[in-house]
């Protein structure tokens, strides 16, 4: 009961001697040390606040522009043609003479130095929206592209904050609605007969017609007044209005280094995870992390999912979810062994060495306590249908102890799963591992995760690590680049003794992490057990296979001069028909990150030249010179595709917000309710690695990451991700259902692999020698 004592600041009894006041000066200073570091950040948010409105200028711009104007006053230049006499008139009641002066060039330089802003700003956006260069050929850059460059550098010259762009980036246009049409039916015809191409082509024609631009309309003016068209339609009706479980349907996940493991202590390795995300959180919190930029340019990328990464929550609602948000949080939630608790991880505001964190860490792991009735499965209530956990919250959540606890899991800053199990990919069956580390992190028990945290991170017995994030907040490389930044920093600055501990001191008056304390009545015990039978199914129906491909990567590729992702794309087209023998609707998620508040867009790689060639490899009759140019064909519509969606002139989300205005207007569009209820057999995405910087691949070849993956979209079909990691490694993560007899991750592993080599040696066979009279004769 010592820590319950030392939280209260005073206490005081009435005697008949008069009050005895007694003060606790440890709590005391603790409040006062936490009250500081508190309005240290309100002040370091207000300095930014005004560094970020004042980009691309800087605040020190102003008295420049004053003490200019000041001068050109006094050399008898009045640069404002008048303006500064007329204010001088309007104040000349209220100040003396100098004081006149002094006040006039105060108020003009001021009003030209914001109209400077605003003009520098309009400036920024304008190339910022600037998108050929994009379209142009490696190697043959227009001078126009190259002017441009030049400009955008020296308007980003001043070194930027987090968030100093995210007012010039421009905003995401609506495409011509005769446009996407066109794309679409161009993106469906490999996979429709003639009769049904036809009747498409027919319903496409006919909704252009009537109902198309009518709802054009509206979203133009949707897009005139909100920041992004899409994003906040595509985070309620794609993500919070689901009903369903969220556990494998929407979260991913994303796995520790595949070949190290830097530590075999399971509270060390916690303790420098948690150092790392909250090291991260800061530099978010002061706005220091570098802004992200398209890989090898100056162009920025919108960085508002980062307001979202810490100290988040999704609610269960009855027709929509809700995702709350907390400015700061000084706490996370750990899970172990079916108990609850909250770790503190200041003291004094002073964030924790990663050693104290690590003491803290094996205080949980040693507690010998029980679960309390009911506690050790209530996260299963998060994996479950969406509905009856909004029930049985709103009954027996909102008031008394149960919901002190559940506050203190959705307000901390992240939660923390300390797992029993052995994970990574030693053992005598490392492809097996692999595949039951990706399934322990997709879906763990199904209880031992809350899935509505933003995300979770699970740190296993023998030192592996991971994470499960939820996806309506934001996407893979955003969640990517935080895991990137924490394993570089555990590894590599961090570090840990020679005995695997973390580094540095341990102030033992710690007080112990709080156990969080429930009642779970019967009814909720039995919601339980309902969420937890409906999120094993799904579970137990995942199957998932990781390989990592090893016989050649990127670097190989690009000496071909072919895009590495077009390669791999055409490699699972191939696959695909390999292993269904027939084509399906592709799914590959591009960022539109170069808009204000983009997310995503989805490239159909599916195409009319794709299939040609994939024809072409399984029924070679024209020869190698043939799929040569078919692939080469293929792979730069492919490219063509990903930058039109990247840069707002992709299909499915233009016809996404058509849908949701007709349902608005009540109106029935046979043409768009089909479109929308097509399945994506074949989801795909690449994890980029976005900060190659912070690994030391030559030093530490070992240190490479697997990524991560995502459960199938479709029930017959195949969830696909890769991650392209140095100049010769490709990790893949395939997952499908075993429900369905068709699908199989493993086998659909092997065609990917063979494709994979199937492609590369016919782009690099040597091509036979003619004969000199055959020439001859042929010329």
């Amino acid at each position: 009961m010592a820590e319950a004592h030392q939280a209260v600041a005073f206490q005081f009894t009435i005697t008949p001697e008069g009050i005895d006041l007694r003060l606790s000066y440890q709590a005391l200073s603790q409040i006062y040390l936490s009250g500081l570091r508190s309005w240290k950040k309100r002040i370091s948010r207000m300095k930014n606040r005004v560094i970020k409105g004042v980009y691309p200028a800087s605040p020190s711009s102003w008295l420049f522009v004053f003490i200019a104007t000041l001068a050109a006053m006094y050399t008898r230049s009045d640069l404002s043609m008048g303006l500064i006499a007329k204010i001088r008139d309007i104040t000349k009641e209220e100040t003396q003479c100098l004081g006149q002066t002094v006040v006039s060039v105060l108020v003009f330089s001021t009003l030209l130095w914001l109209s400077l802003i605003l003009t520098l700003r309009f400036c920024l956006k304008l190339l910022l929206s600037y998108h050929r260069w994009m379209f142009e050929q490696h190697g043959h850059i227009s001078a126009t592209t190259k002017l441009w460059v030049t400009l955008v550098r020296l308007m980003s010259g001043r070194k930027p904050l987090l968030y100093s762009y995210q007012t010039s980036l421009p905003c995401l246009p609506v495409p011509p609605i005769k446009d996407t049409l066109e794309r679409y039916l161009e993106s469906v015809r490999p996979l429709l007969s003639d009769p049904e191409f036809q009747r498409m082509t027919a319903l496409a024609a006919q909704f252009e017609e009537t109902l198309g631009n009518r709802l054009q309309r509206y979203l133009k003016l949707k897009a005139l007044w909100a920041t992004n068209y899409v994003s906040d339609w595509w985070e309620e009706y794609i993500y919070l209005r689901g009903r369903g479980p969220i556990m494998v349907n929407s979260n991913y996940y994303g796995m520790d280094f595949l070949y190290v493991t830097p530590t075999p202590v399971q509270a060390a390795r916690a303790g420098n995870t948690i150092t790392a995300l909250l090291l991260y959180r800061r530099k978010v919190n002061s706005e220091q992390l570098k802004p992200s930029r398209v890989p090898g340019t100056v162009v920025p990328l919108c960085a508002a999912q980062c307001e979202r990464m810490f100290n988040t929550t999704r609610t269960p609602g009855e027709e929509t979810d809700v995702l709350q948000h907390w400015q700061d949080s000084e706490f996370v939630a750990v899970f172990h062994r079916g108990r609850f608790f909250r770790l503190w991880v200041y003291n004094a505001g002073r964030l924790l060495s990663p050693r104290e964190i690590e003491y803290q860490i094996q205080r949980i792991l040693d507690d010998p306590s029980m679960p309390r009735p009911g506690e050790s499965r209530l996260g299963a209530l998060t994996a479950g249908d969406r509905v009856p956990w909004y029930n049985v919250r709103k009954q027996y959540f909102s008031s008394g102890v149960n919901k002190r606890s559940l506050d203190c899991i959705e307000k901390a800053a992240f939660f923390v799963t300390l797992d029993d199990d052995e994970q990574g990919m030693k053992g005598e069956d490392p492809a097996g591992n692999l595949d039951r580390y990706a399934k322990s992190l997709l879906h763990g028990k199904c209880y031992d995760r809350w899935f509505d945290k933003s995300f979770s991170v699970v740190v296993y017995k023998n030192g592996k690590s991971g994470l499960n994030a939820e996806h309506s907040w934001a996407d893979a490389p955003t969640v990517a680049h935080l895991w990137e930044y924490t394993l570089a920093t555990d590894a590599f600055q961090l570090g840990y003794t020679e005995d695997g501990h973390c580094k540095g001191e341990v102030e033992r008056c710690l007080s112990p992490p709080q156990r969080l304390s429930w009642e779970i009545p019967k009814e909720v015990q039995e919601q339980v057990s309902v969420s937890l039978s409906v999120a094993q199914a799904l579970a137990d129906d995942v199957d998932c296979h990781v390989f990592p491909f090893r016989d050649f990567g990127k670097g190989r590729i690009k000496k071909l001069k072919i895009s590495p992702d077009a390669f791999i794309q055409l490699a699972l087209q191939l696959a695909y028909y390999r292993d269904r023998k027939t084509f399906c609707l592709t799914y590959e998620a591009s960022m539109t990150r170069l808009f204000r508040e983009g997310r995503t867009e989805t490239v159909r790689s599916c195409s009319n030249q794709s299939c040609a060639f994939v024809k072409a490899m399984e029924y070679p009759s024209d020869g190698v010179e043939q799929c040569r140019r078919l692939f080469q064909l293929a792979t730069e519509k492919h490219q063509n595709l990903y930058r039109l969606a990247m840069t707002g002139s992709g299909i499915d989300r233009h016809l996404f917000c058509l849908y949701v205005v007709s349902k608005y207007l009540g109106v029935e569009s046979p043409f768009l309710t089909e479109v929308l209820s097509e399945p994506w057999r074949l989801s795909t995405s690449q994890t980029p690695v976005q900060q190659l910087e912070l690994f030391d691949m030559k030093n530490h070849p070992d240190f490479i990451s697997l990524g991560g993956g995502f459960g199938p979209v479709a029930d017959d079909g195949y969830g696909v991700s890769y991650i392209i990691v140095g100049e010769d490694m490709i990790n893949y993560h395939v997952s499908c259902k075993r429900s369905f007899s068709e699908t199989d991750s493993h086998r659909f592993g092997v065609h990917i692999r063979q494709a994979l080599l199937d492609i590369f040696s016919m782009l690099t066979a040597v091509k036979p020698e003619v004969p000199q009279e055959q020439d001859k004769k042929q010329q």
